[in-house]
C-alpha cells in the first residue's frame, strides 16, 4: 500500500508514476472498460437456448401457438417467473421484445403523446418538462431525456438511494417535473440499494404534477455478487398503499440473464398504467417474440431456475470485482487519491479521484491503450461538475485482461494526482 505523500516525498512520487506511465505506454495495450456487457463465457451459460424451443415445440402451456400473432401481454407462464424478481404480480407485468430500454423509450414517448392517466393533458402540450436526475446515474437514462428535450435536474446519491430532501423538496414545488429515474438495487454505476425508507418516502411524497411517474427501472434485480442478496422494498405495493398506486412504472429484463441481444424486457404497473400502455402498443406491434420467450420459458423453467442461473453468472463475476478490488486497495489504498465502491451486486464499480481530475485520467489511461467510459457520462448532458467520477465495468474483459487494465488504471490516477498536487 502506497503511503499519502508529503511534501518532501511528492517529486519522487510524481518522476515514478511518469515513468510507469511511460512504461505502460510502450506495452502497446489494446483493452476496453467501456461498456458493463456479459462476456462470452457469461453467454455460453446460455447457449441451450439458441436450440430452443425446437421443431415442433411451439405450444406454450396456456395452448397458445406462438408461431402467431397476438399475446399483447406476453406469455402469462413467463410473467409468472419474473413476478417475484421484479415486485409485480403477474396480471400487471407486460413480458415485451428484447430490450427495456426500447419500453422505458416508448412510455417517454406515449407519455408525450397521449394523456397519462391521471394526467390533465399531453406532455408535449405542455410548456416545459422535466426529470430528475440522480448522479451518479446511467447514461442512457440521460441520453433518453436529451433525445426529447427533457430537462434534467441533478439530485446527489446517498448510501440509501436519492437525496430525498432534495427530491421531496422539487416534486413538490414544480409540476414541470414530471419523473424521477432509480436503478433501485445496485444501482448504476455505485452499486446502491435503495433504503426502505427511502422507498417509502418515494411512494407517499407529495407531487405538484399529478401525473409524476418513478421510472424504476429494477436492471439487477438478481445481479447478486456475494451470499447475502440484498432485498429492497416493494414500490409498487407501497405507492398503492400510499395512495398514488399509477406512481411507478416498473422495468427489467433478461438482457444480463440470458443473451444481452436477444433476451425479454418487462413492464409492470398498476391497472390504469397497464391499461394505457398495452392500448398504445396495440397501435405499433400485433404481438411480441413469443417464441423467444418460450424458449426463455423452457430454459429457465421457474424461479428456482433464474436463480441457479444468476448463481452460475455470479460465479463467474465475482472473481472479476474481486480482482478490481484487490488492485485498487494495493495500488491506491492510502494514497489520498482515489475512493472506491464495493458493490454486492450489479455489473459496475464507481471510482472516484481528486476533483478535477477524471478526464485527464481518462486520456491518459487512452495514451495507453486503456479505453474508458468518459468521464462525465454518469451525469446528465456529460457534465460532471466535480469532473471526479469514473466508471468500471469489469464484466467484459478476461480476468488477466481486466487485472492489466486497472493496474493501469492505477498508474494514471497517480501520475494526475499527483501532477495535480505539485501544482
Amino acid at each position: 500500500m502506497t503511503s499519502e505523500p508529503t511534501p518532501d516525498s511528492l517529486p519522487g512520487l510524481l518522476d515514478r508514476a511518469r515513468q510507469d506511465h511511460r512504461e505502460l505506454v510502450a506495452l502497446g495495450l489494446s483493452l476496453d472498460l467501456t461498456r458493463g456487457k456479459p462476456a462470452p463465457a457469461q453467454l455460453d451459460l446460455s447457449e441451450e437456448l439458441l436450440a430452443l424451443p425446437g421443431v415442433g415445440r411451439h405450444t406454450a402451456p396456456d395452448g397458445t401457438d406462438v408461431r402467431n400473432y397476438g399475446g399483447l401481454q406476453g406469455l402469462p407462464e413467463l410473467r409468472e417467473i419474473f413476478a417475484g424478481v421484479l415486485q409485480v404480480p403477474a396480471g400487471q407485468l407486460l413480458a415485451a421484445g428484447n430490450s427495456s430500454l426500447e419500453l422505458m423509450h416508448d412510455c417517454l414517448v406515449h407519455a408525450l403523446l397521449s394523456v397519462l392517466p391521471g394526467a390533465e393533458s399531453r406532455w408535449v402540450d405542455q410548456e416545459r418538462i422535466a426529470f430528475l436526475c440522480p448522479v451518479p446515474g446511467y447514461d442512457r437514462h440521460f441520453a433518453l431525456c436529451e433525445r426529447f428535450g427533457i430537462d434534467m435536474i441533478q439530485v446527489p446519491m446517498t448510501a440509501e438511494g436519492p437525496d430525498m430532501d432534495v427530491v421531496e423538496r422539487l416534486v413538490a414545488e414544480d409540476p414541470a417535473v414530471k419523473g424521477i429515474w432509480c436503478v433501485p438495487k445496485y444501482s448504476n454505476p455505485d452499486g446502491v440499494c435503495y433504503s426502505d425508507a427511502t422507498v417509502a418516502r418515494l411512494a407517499a411524497m407529495e407531487t405538484a404534477a399529478p401525473d409524476f411517474r418513478i421510472f424504476w427501472d429494477n436492471a439487477y434485480a438478481a445481479h447478486h455478487l456475494t451470499d447475502e442478496p440484498v432485498a429492497i422494498a416493494d414500490l409498487l405495493a407501497a405507492c398503492a398503499g400510499a395512495g398514488n398506486p399509477d406512481r411507478v412504472f416498473v422495468f427489467g429484463s433478461t438482457s444480463k440473464i440470458t443473451t444481452a441481444g436477444s433476451g425479454v424486457a418487462f413492464f409492470g404497473s398498476s391497472p390504469a398504467n397497464l391499461e394505457w400502455l398495452l392500448g398504445n402498443n396495440a397501435k405499433r406491434s400485433i404481438g411480441p417474440d413469443k417464441v423467444n420467450q418460450l424458449r426463455h420459458l423452457m430454459f429457465l423453467r421457474d424461479a428456482d431456475g433464474v436463480r441457479y442461473h444468476m448463481e452460475r453468472q455470479r460465479a463467474l463475476l465475482q472473481p472479476k470485482f474481486e480482482a478490481v478490488a484487490r488492485i485498487l486497495e494495493s495500488e491506491l489504498g492510502g494514497t489520498g487519491l482515489a475512493s472506491w465502491t464495493s458493490p454486492k451486486g450489479g455489473y459496475f464499480v464507481t471510482l472516484e479521484v481528486p476533483d478535477g481530475c477524471a478526464r485527464e485520467v481518462v486520456r491518459r489511461a487512452a495514451e495507453a491503450g486503456i479505453v474508458l467510459t468518459p468521464a462525465g457520462a454518469t451525469h446528465p448532458y456529460g457534465d460532471d461538475p466535480r469532473d471526479a467520477v469514473i466508471r468500471i465495468a469489469p464484466s467484459y474483459p478476461g480476468l488477466a485482461e481486466l487485472e492489466r487494465a486497472i493496474e493501469g488504471l492505477t498508474v494514471c490516477v497517480r501520475l494526475v494526482g499527483y501532477e495535480q498536487r505539485a501544482r
